[in-house]
Order: structure tokens, then sequence, then C-alpha cells
């Protein structure tokens, strides 16, 4: 997998249970301040989208991840 691709795929995987962990009706409920983390996520991911740079995929660089086009 690509940086891109990896950085989605965290992306995604961090919106999902945090979600998980903040809505209250949730079985895997922890708190509510949870949804401030997916709030983080997606304006990560609209910073991201309209710069071009993330700091995940930078990040995902470094540890070895061949970068995306």
């Amino acid at each position: 997998m690509t940086s891109w691709q990896l950085t989605r795929v965290i992306a995604g995987t961090f919106v999902l249970l945090s979600l998980a962990f903040g809505v209250p009706e949730s079985p895997l409920f922890m708190s509510k301040y949870w949804l401030w983390f997916t709030a983080f996520v997606g304006a990560n991911l609209l910073q991201s989208g309209l710069t071009r740079w993330c700091m995940m995929e930078k990040i995902m660089q470094k540890l070895g991840a061949k970068p995306g086009n």
C-alpha cells in the first residue's frame, strides 16, 4: 500500500472507532468527548484535501511506506 492509501485507512478507522466510543447508544460507548476526535480527523481530511499536504502521510513515508501519486 502507498502512504496515501494507508493514511485514508487510518483516518477511516479513527472516525469509525471514535464514533463507536462517542455515541451514547453504542455498546462501546465511553464518552461523548470522543466526538471531538471525530471532528479533528474530519478537519484534517478537509485541510489535506484543500492543501494537498497531510502530516499522517509524511509519517507513513518516514516509516517506510512508498509515496503515492
